[in-house]
């Protein structure tokens, strides 16, 4: 592989949004079905579809791709959207503890679930208002 062949955004890398949704739909299945992360989808309506959708474009816009979830979102951004639901210690460290199950699961490549994890793990905490540390 050359320089040129090489994936430019980690949305290239990833493989684009189909490969997206499928991390997300894991997420939220795990977030579902797993006792562990019970808190955690207690914060969440009955019906994830709605969720499922909205995480698909975020990531897609967040790690290179079209950037449509933010259209009429302009002057809001993820913190400022998760402001004000509560999210703990607890609740931070379910939702990065799914997601890097999720992206285990899913993506053929340490390497770079390991740097999204840790980026996710950093907004996660922040969310929280810990050190990200104290959740991975």
């Amino acid at each position: 592989m050359t320089i040129a062949d090489a994936p430019r955004t980690p949305f290239d890398r990833i493989g684009g949004e189909s490969e997206i949704r499928r991390l997300v739909d894991r997420f939220y299945d795990l977030m579902d079905s797993d006792p562990a992360y019970a808190e955690l989808r207690a914060m969440h309506e009955d019906d994830l579809l709605p969720m499922r959708a909205s995480l698909t474009g975020y990531l897609t816009a967040w790690m290179g791709g079209p950037s449509h979830w933010y259209e009429g979102r302009e002057k809001s951004c993820i913190m400022s959207l998760h402001r004000g639901l509560g999210i703990d210690r607890e609740t931070a460290g379910q939702w990065i503890h799914a997601m890097s199950r999720a992206a285990r699961d899913t993506i053929n490549d340490p390497p770079f679930v390991q740097s999204m994890v840790q980026a996710m793990a950093h907004m996660s905490a922040s969310m929280a208002g810990i050190v990200p540390d104290d959740i991975a």
